[in-house]
């Protein structure tokens, strides 16, 4: 507890030291906290000389990675955020303050087993090339091996982290079970589940084995594929705190002027975008699902028919069966302004109750949606958008599905992605044929088609099985019957005794209230105590059956 109240505590001294709450309006603010800021009067801003944007990001990196993800994230919702601090908080995604490249390179050789760097690579970079909120990369050249010469990154992770991570976490966490317990909304908005999910991803990125194997999956999904290119990482060479994978040239997706120069189909490229995250989600059920601006880069190759070159694989999401199909049809009744359908998804499915009027959800949606169709993403304010979905959220008790968190944020990713590259892409008509023929092929005869031929190795292989189990089957049910007749024989033995046995109970208790009132009404003698004994008989009986 202890640890917690010290982490909290250097969390509001350092909100507070770089002036973060001058950020927020004041009518923002419950006249509680204002009146404990002057009460903090011995944490000054320390830093009123450097603009709004460059305090953030300066206080996000001083708390360490848990806060700089969340940087990055609001980094690209530009449509939420003043220019100056957007371009303050892009910053965080490779330009975090690195750490010596000397004891990098002690982390590399410790790893890997070896006497000096040289062993095993040529041209190591002790300055690194960059530098994120878990990791940083230097650059060298394999000595080794068929790949020897093979320009490579080498991943390492930032010494001493995992502590500063486990105190954010667990803070996070009372904060959540204290927002659960007392938020009108806390039910609904699951805090505690969301701030699981989130320790589950950030500790799942710290294993840098996870991320070859995710690197090598995604590899595989996207074999030969025009729309994203990953690199090669050489498996001999990773540890869980170091990866060393293929070095990549490319132009990073944020460098819009730098595309432009080169001709880039900027159109082509953010239909692209689109396209590769309903490609990840609803084909291969397997997304990056840290596709900020730092981690996407563009080939130089082609540049009428642009492809991306996707990096840092820490973070990647999964969906069930069940989930994808909801949000497949989801998707298409939202383009297709079917709002009767979302809503009846939405109860179908368990996000909304099953008491909420659908005709009222409806409507809501409809309220909140329609006006952005047909739009192009410059003409859309999300920041209006997403305030109306909340509320409209709130007011019909939905839940928030902590397993569709990642998704969503990967979605706010692609959009600021798309808004970046080309402002008047129409981001429904882009998605809309691919879920259509997705959709398609998970409904129609293909379906039927695909399913058979995945099935037939399964089915070939038991066929020749099938008359043998047949036999053991049937043979096997003999006994099984007789042995259910007996057991029905003898649940019908028991059920007669204990009938029996009530018939004697209710027999034993009228008597006994018989003589009762003979007794009472002063009844002759011999009447009282002829009742009396047959009473007495009759409860032998019962008692002797009873213990037979």
């Amino acid at each position: 507890m202890s640890q917690r109240i010290s982490r909290a505590y250097k969390i509001a001294k350092t909100f507070l030291t770089y002036g973060l709450d001058e950020i927020i309006p004041a009518r923002w603010l419950p006249w509680s906290l204002r009146i404990g800021r002057y009460g903090l009067f011995w944490m000054p801003n320390k830093h009123k000389q450097k603009s709004a944007g460059a305090r953030l990001r300066l206080a996000l990196e001083s708390l360490g990675p848990v806060w700089v993800k969340f940087g990055q994230m609001l980094s690209t919702r530009r449509d939420l955020l003043p220019p100056d601090i957007a371009n303050e908080l892009a910053k965080l995604q490779d330009k975090v303050r690195a750490f010596p490249g000397e004891q990098a390179q002690q982390l590399i050789e410790k790893a890997l087993g070896l006497q000096h760097i040289n062993d095993a690579f040529d041209d190591f970079s002790v300055q690194p090339l960059a530098s994120a909120s878990i990791a940083q990369v230097h650059t060298a050249r394999l000595k080794h091996g068929d790949d020897a010469g093979a320009d490579v990154v080498i991943k390492v992770i930032r010494p001493d982290i995992r502590a500063d991570i486990d105190a954010d976490l667990r803070l996070m966490e009372t904060l959540a079970g204290v927002l659960a317990r007392h938020l009108p909304d806390g039910r609904r908005l699951k805090p505690k589940e969301v701030v699981k999910e989130y320790r589950k991803t950030l500790l799942d990125e710290l294993d840098l084995l996870r991320e070859a194997g995710n690197a090598i999956q995604l590899k595989r999904n996207f074999e030969n594929s025009p729309l994203l290119y990953i690199p090669t990482v050489y498996s001999d060479y990773s540890r869980h705190n170091v990866m060393v994978m293929e070095r990549i040239d490319g132009i990073p997706v944020s460098d819009v002027d730098t595309l432009m120069a080169m001709g880039v189909n900027m159109k082509i490229l953010a239909e692209r975008g689109v396209e590769v995250f309903f490609t990840q989600v609803f084909r291969d059920s397997f997304f990056h699902a840290d596709m900020h601006p730092g981690n996407i880069f563009v080939s130089r190759d082609n540049p009428d028919n642009p492809s991306y070159l996707g990096i840092d694989f820490g973070i990647v999401g999964t969906l069930n069966r069940e989930d994808k199909r909801y949000l497949a049809e989801n998707f298409l009744a939202f383009f297709n302004r079917d709002y009767r359908k979302v809503a009846e998804l939405h109860v179908d499915s368990g996000w909304v109750p099953a008491h909420i009027n659908v005709e009222e959800f409806e409507s809501a949606i409809r309220t909140v949606c329609e006006p952005i169709f047909n739009k192009p993403l410059a003409e859309i304010s999300f920041g209006h958008v997403l305030v109306n979905l909340f509320n409209t959220a709130r007011r019909f008790e939905m839940e928030v599905q902590p397993q569709l968190v990642l998704l969503q944020k990967t979605l706010l990713y692609v959009e600021g992605l798309g808004r970046t590259l080309y402002p008047q892409l129409d981001l429904w008509q882009t998605a809309k044929p691919f879920l259509e023929k997705w959709m398609k092929e998970q409904l129609g005869w293909r379906a039927v088609v695909r399913s058979l031929q995945e099935n037939a190795p399964f089915w070939a292989e038991k066929l020749p099985e099938m008359p043998t189990l047949l036999y053991d089957y049937l043979k096997s049910q003999r006994p099984q019957a007789l042995a259910q007749q007996q057991l029905l024989a003898q649940m019908r033995e028991a059920q007669q005794r204990q009938s029996r046995q009530i018939g004697w109970a209710a027999v034993t208790c009228g008597l006994i209230i018989s003589t009762t009132i003979l007794y009472v009404t002063e009844q002759p003698l011999w009447l009282v105590a002829s009742t009396a004994a047959v009473a007495v008989l009759c409860g032998a009986v019962l008692w002797r059956r009873k213990n037979s």
